[in-house]
C-alpha cells in the first residue's frame, strides 16, 4: 500500500543547477536509430500537434502514438530484485519475526516506543514497511532494509533516505498544496520514518500497470501532480535531481541514443538554458499515488526537486502504454505551457523511456515482459521523432 521507491536504479545524479534557473537524467542496450524524416515533415508535424486532435494521441512535437496491439497491455510488472518481497502486501503474522523485520522494528522502538506492529506491507532488499498502530492511529514505519547495507548502492541509499525525511519535515514547516501521509517521527541516523497511513488503494501495483485507472481517476491523479508542479515552496530542501548533460552522455555512451538523438536533445536543452524548474514528485508513478475517499495522496518523496518542467508527466505517460486517452491528456498538458514547455517534457521523455528500456531490457525476460520491452522501444521511437520535429520547428 506503501510501496517503497520504485526508481529502476538508486544512483541519482546531481548537479550545481540552481531552481529556477538553468537545466542541466540516468542509464542501456543499444539501439537502432529510427529512419529520419525529412525536415519539412517534421516541422508539419510538428505544426499539427499544436492542436492535438481526438481521437489519435500524439506527443507534443508531432508523433502518433500507434494503437496498442493485442496482447500489449498484459502483465507489465517490475521486475523483483533480490530479496524483494513478491507482493505489495504479507499478512502472515510469522513475517514480523523475520530478523530483518526485527532490526527494523527495534529501530522503530527507539523513537516511536507505543509503535504496536501489525503487518508486513513490504521485506524487500531496499525498505522494510511495516504497518501498525500508535495508540489508536494507524501508521506506517518505513525502514532501510539491512540487505541494503551489503549494496552497491548502499552510500545513495541512504542519502536518498536522508533525503526524504527533510521532505517530510519540509511539508511540516511548509504545507504543499497536494495530500500526502503526515510525519510521526524519523530518525535521521538509522533512517527510520514513520508516518501517517492514509486508507485507500494504490493507483497501481505494478509499475507498468495492466489496467489503467478509470478516466475519472486519471484526471484526478494529473490534477494533483499538476498542482505539486506549480508550487514554489519557499524552502532550500529541494535541490536539482538530475543533470540533463550528464544523462544524455551516459545514454549516448551505451548507444542507447545515436549521435544524432544525443544532438538533438543537447539543441533542446540549450534552448532551455533559461527556464524555470519545476518542484517535481520525481517518481510520479501510479503505484506511489493512492486513491483516498479525500482525493489523491502522493507517498515516497525520495527523488523530490527540482526538474525541468514536465518530468512528472513524462513518467505518467510512460507507463500508461495501454491508455491512450490518457497519453493524449498528458501530451495536451505538457504543450499548454507553451514552446518551452513543450520541449522540456520531450527532453524528459526520452530520458525516462531510456530508464524504462535499461531497466526491463535484461537477460532472460519472459514473453510478456518482451512484449512490453518492444512496446518501450516503440515509445522511444515515437519519442525520438518528435524531439526532431521539436529541433525542426526552432
Amino acid at each position: 500500500m506503501y510501496p517503497s521507491a520504485t526508481s529502476p536504479s538508486p544512483t541519482v545524479t546531481r548537479t550545481a543547477l540552481r531552481p529556477p534557473t538553468a537545466a542541466t537524467g540516468r542509464p542501456g542496450p543499444k539501439q537502432v536509430p529510427p529512419p529520419s524524416r525529412p525536415a519539412d515533415a517534421r516541422g508539419q508535424a510538428a505544426r499539427t500537434a499544436l492542436g492535438l486532435r481526438a481521437p489519435d494521441s500524439v506527443l507534443p512535437g508531432g508523433a502518433r502514438i500507434p494503437a496498442a496491439r493485442p496482447g500489449d497491455g498484459r502483465m507489465l510488472r517490475q521486475p523483483m530484485r533480490p530479496g524483494q518481497a513478491g507482493g505489495p502486501e504479507r499478512i502472515d503474522p510469522s513475517a514480523l519475526q523475520t530478523p530483518a523485520v526485527r532490526a527494523a522494528l527495534a529501530g522503530v522502538a527507539r523513537i516511536c516506543p507505543a509503535f504496536t506492529p501489525r503487518q508486513v506491507l513490504r521485506e524487500g532488499s531496499r525498505h522494510i514497511l511495516v504497518a501498525g498502530t500508535i495508540g489508536r492511529a494507524p501508521v506506517v514505519a518505513k525502514c532501510l532494509a539491512p540487505q541494503a547495507v551489503r549494496s552497491e548502492y548502499f552510500e545513495q541509499l541512504v542519502a536518498d533516505f536522508h533525503h526524504e525525511v527533510a521532505v517530510y519535515r519540509a511539508f511540516v514547516r511548509h504545507r504543499p498544496p497536494v495530500r500526502l501521509p503526515r510525519l510521526v517521527a524519523a530518525d535521521h541516523d538509522r533512517c527510520v520514518l514513520v508516518m501517517e497511513r492514509v486508507p485507500g488503494r494504490p493507483a497501481a501495483r505494478e509499475r507498468h500497470p495492466v489496467n489503467a485507472p478509470t478516466p475519472g481517476e486519471v484526471r484526478a491523479l494529473l490534477t494533483a501532480v499538476r498542482t505539486l508542479n506549480l508550487w514554489r515552496p519557499p524552502t532550500d530542501v529541494f535541490q536539482p535531481r538530475l543533470d540533463y548533460q550528464l544523462e544524455i552522455a551516459r545514454y549516448h555512451s551505451v548507444g542507447q541514443l545515436t549521435d544524432r538523438d544525443a544532438g538533438d536533445l543537447r539543441g533542446l536543452l540549450h534552448g532551455l538554458g533559461h527556464t524555470p524548474l519545476q518542484l517535481c514528485h520525481g517518481d510520479a508513478l501510479l503505484s506511489n499515488m493512492l486513491l483516498a475517499p479525500s482525493g489523491p495522496v502522493l507517498v515516497d518523496w525520495e527523488q523530490a526537486g527540482w526538474y525541468l518542467p514536465g518530468y512528472d508527466l513524462a513518467v505518467l505517460w510512460s507507463v500508461l502504454s495501454g491508455d491512450t486517452a490518457a497519453r493524449r491528456q498528458i501530451s495536451q498538458l505538457a504543450q499548454s505551457g507553451g514552446t518551452l514547455a513543450r520541449d522540456a517534457f520531450l527532453v524528459n521523455l526520452v530520458l525516462v523511456l531510456m530508464r524504462e528500456i535499461r531497466l526491463y531490457d535484461v537477460p532472460g525476460a519472459g514473453e510478456e515482459q518482451r512484449i512490453m520491452i518492444r512496446r518501450l522501444y516503440d515509445d522511444a521511437a515515437l519519442a525520438r521523432r518528435a524531439v526532431r520535429a521539436a529541433v525542426g520547428t526552432r
